[in-house]
């Protein structure tokens, strides 16, 4: 069973007008499945309709048309049972100056009927001593922390988080994305929405990217990179450049450049040239002394998708 399902959705707003108003579409025909068990990035350029996307998996949106099924059930009609089975970080909201740190807690346990231990949720996320603070002086990466130890209580199916690095220091993105294995080995789904490229690539199995309202990929990120033709660079570093070798390579398939400097050399190539690249100075008459390689990034491929490059 799908953890998500939203089939032939689309979010129309009207804007009220002097002459006659007009529509906006935010969603458009989306259709998209996210799997059970499986730790799913969505992403988007602001205004591609993520937030919009995110309302409506929590029934805080209906959807002009189409249909939405979370955990099996239908969002229209079954959204309490639906939040008794998730947790969620949504992008915006944060702690009730009234109450402390540790009442916030305790307040999302009772709330789901749940027998967690509250301290215990706290020092999760590594919030030591919430108590000592008042929330309203909290800072954002605290206000994060607490959040996230709130979308934990009771074991979640699902958790969705929205932007769940926002705010954080080096420390607290780590301990956010341990999290999310740790809760992704433990069985739950991780919807997990975010501008910040290195959080989705350090932890998602799949990505979807959504433009204008669109979606226009869907996939593991090695496939998307291997679907827009993208580029490897291999770096080699050698004893001596033999000119036959540097040659040979610039007429291998699959590369598109080749730049030396001093005993290093930089190959411009496909993946799939790769290993061509590395054999032809293993086979010349230089020795080899190091190889690396760099892969394009999520944040070029996400460029390539939103800009039309990939269509």
């Amino acid at each position: 069973m799908p953890a998500i399902e939203l089939h032939s959705v689309t979010k129309r707003y009207e804007r009220p007008g002097l002459f006659g108003g007009r529509s906006v579409t935010a969603l458009h025909d989306l259709d998209l499945t996210v799997r059970s068990g499986e730790i799913f990035g969505f992403l988007g350029p602001n205004g591609a309709g993520k937030s919009t996307t995110i309302d409506i998996l929590l029934d805080y949106a209906a959807p002009t048309e189409g249909m939405v099924r979370v955990l099996g059930q239908n969002i229209s009609s079954e959204s309490t049972a639906i939040r008794d089975r998730i947790g969620v970080l949504p992008d915006g909201y944060g702690p009730i100056s009234e109450r402390t740190g540790r009442e916030h807690v305790q307040f999302a346990i009772e709330a789901k009927d749940a027998d967690d231990d509250p301290d215990d949720l706290l020092e999760r996320v590594g919030m030591r001593g919430p108590d000592a603070y008042p929330v309203e002086q909290y800072s954002k990466g605290m206000a994060q922390r607490l959040m996230l130890a709130m979308a934990l209580v009771g074991e979640p199916e699902l958790l969705i988080l929205d932007e769940p690095s926002t705010g954080l220091d080096p420390n607290g993105a780590r301990t956010m994305r341990r999290i999310v294995r740790e809760e992704n080995a433990r069985g739950a789904t991780v919807f997990f929405s975010s501008h910040i490229m290195e959080q989705v690539e350090a932890v998602c199995d799949r990505v979807a990217i959504l433009d204008g309202g669109e979606l226009v990929a869907v996939d593991t990120i090695d496939a998307l990179r291997e679907s827009v033709g993208t580029t490897a660079t291999v770096t080699v570093d050698l004893s001596s450049v033999p000119t036959s070798a540097v040659d040979h390579v610039r007429s291998l398939e699959g590369v598109s450049g080749v730049k030396t400097n001093g005993t290093t050399v930089a190959v411009a190539c496909e993946n799939a040239a790769k290993a061509s690249v590395v054999a032809a100075f293993h086979d010349s008459a230089a020795d080899v002394l190091d190889v690396t390689t760099s892969e394009t990034s999520l944040e070029e491929l996400f460029e390539s998708y939103t800009r039309g490059v990939a269509q």
